[in-house]
């Protein structure tokens, strides 16, 4: 039974209350952690505002070897906790070691960062000095996803600490075991006990408690725009700093001149990836009339190679989804998509697998002949479900990508770099790569705009989220 992390230890939830993990490979129960509730929220934030005040007095070099040490324990325990990432979301093994060493790189970053940001000396129309400070803004309760746990929970723990704050942590229910892993390495690595503390529970108690505690200064939240909004609504009754990375439905536009054998296999791995259980995922492929059908037949010919397996498994491309509720709501979308119009080009169904039968598994599915007002076309399935839309003139991709709610990410591939930046600049996202489906990086700011978010994570931007800046005047 796993137990909630306070104040540098383990502690019982209040209630008494324990919640099933169920292994979406197999179905079955595999562990029990606890279920936090608006209590055990109110003793964690207590703990994290009692301690803020010694944390934001460490200095920069100390705190610099504090990151740096739980980055190299992170990378210690690779094994272990991609292990546990893998059997806890069932993705496959190889993307789950990519994910925990993101994790040491975030700590690694944010440690090297420290140092060198700062305030300002500001020339001022007065007799005297004026300059800028930049301050921990205090205690940061922090929801992280279930779909990159472990990876997610980095890129806000990080720089949260790195700016002298203290955290809460609300890890997804489904998926909160590598968080508490964490915790424990933090004060193996010499963070003091309180700063950072792990509470799983429910959104709808736990994380709801979490925004609205009057100790909590800065929320960041990573999910779907419908709690996300939930969420904006709930800080803005204390004025609290938000953070929202939400829903996305990105578009990859394929020009007749790119090159195929490069864009048919990024643009499958860009919707694939984590079997399509991604915010970022390029589930909208616009191509250019003259290469459409080659395109579809191409991209075909590379989903058929998957090889969809256990995510334990090394060979595993493809692992299963987070659950059989939610394998379910993504089935309904393939169903809805045919009654739309839409042809079913391949997959869909479920694997012909023994081994796979109980597993929360579904086979990749193409839809082509989508039109951009089809409800598949519009909406965030968040599975491994592409929509292949032909376009005809350059004008016509940017109104198909621009007509959507969302704006996070995307992707544009063509030998023309005029018209590439022409395109990136007239798309309305906050994220583009051009020639590659790689759109999220470290050190550049993340996130998005429209209904996909408010504020940027990673990169330097991020601290300014985790700071207030104080001018202060000096008269002479």
């Amino acid at each position: 039974m796993e137990n909630l992390w306070i104040g540098g230890d383990r502690v019982a939830p209040a209630s008494g209350q324990y919640t099933a993990l169920i292994d979406p490979a197999t179905g079955q129960e595999w562990a029990r952690v606890a279920a936090g509730n608006a209590a055990d929220i109110d003793q964690a934030v207590q703990v994290a505002h009692q301690v803020k005040a010694d944390w934001r007095r460490v200095n920069s070099r100390d705190r610099t070897q504090m990151l740096n040490r739980l980055a190299l324990l992170i990378r210690d325990h690779l094994d272990s906790l991609a292990t546990l990432e893998s059997r806890n979301t069932g993705k496959p093994i190889r993307e789950a070691r990519e994910e925990v060493n993101l994790a040491a790189d975030c700590f690694e970053y944010y440690a090297g960062a420290i140092n060198k940001v700062g305030g300002q000396t500001i020339p001022v129309a007065a007799a005297g000095t004026s300059f800028t400070w930049r301050e921990p803004v205090g205690v940061c309760g922090l929801i992280a996803p279930w779909n990159f746990p472990i990876a997610i929970t980095a890129w806000k723990v990080a720089p949260a600490l790195a700016m002298g704050n203290t955290v809460v942590l609300k890890p997804a229910s489904q998926t909160p075991l590598t968080a508490l892993r964490l915790a424990e390495l933090a004060i193996a690595a010499g963070i003091p006990a309180g700063v950072l503390n792990v509470v799983p529970g429910s959104g709808s108690e736990a994380g709801e408690a979490l925004v609205k505690h009057p100790l909590v200064r800065k929320v960041s939240f990573t999910g779907s725009t419908t709690i996300g909004t939930h969420v904006m609504q709930l800080a803005a009754e204390d004025i609290k700093r938000v953070t929202l990375e939400l829903g996305g439905k990105s578009a990859n536009l394929i020009f007749a001149d790119a090159d195929l054998d490069k864009a048919v296999l990024k643009a499958m791995w860009s919707v694939l990836g984590n079997a399509g259980q991604d915010c970022c995922a390029r589930s909208r492929v616009l191509v250019e009339r003259p290469i459409y059908a080659e395109f579809v037949e191409r991209l075909t010919a590379a989903f058929q190679t998957l090889k969809i397996g256990q995510p334990l498994d090394e060979a595993t491309e493809i692992g299963c989804l987070i659950s059989a509720q939610h394998r379910d709501r993504v089935a309904e979308y393939i169903q809805l998509g045919q009654t739309e119009g839409a042809t079913l080009v391949w997959g869909g169904g479920r694997p012909v697998s023994d081994e796979l039968a109980t597993g929360a598994y579904l086979v990749p599915a193409i839809f082509a002949d989508v039109h951009p007002e089809m409800r598949i076309a519009q909406a965030e399935i968040f599975g491994p479900v592409v929509c292949v839309l032909p376009f005809e003139t350059e004008a016509a991709a940017i109104a198909i990508a621009n007509n959507s709610v969302y704006g996070l990410s995307g992707s544009i591939w063509t030998q023309d770099i005029s018209r590439a930046l022409r395109v990136a600049r007239a798309i309305e996202t906050g994220v583009l790569s051009i020639n590659t489906g790689h759109s999220v990086h470290l050190e550049a700011p993340f996130g998005g705009v429209k209904r996909s978010g408010l504020g940027r994570e990673l990169g330097l931007a991020v601290l300014e989220h985790y700071s207030e800046l104080k001018s202060v005047f000096i008269a002479e």
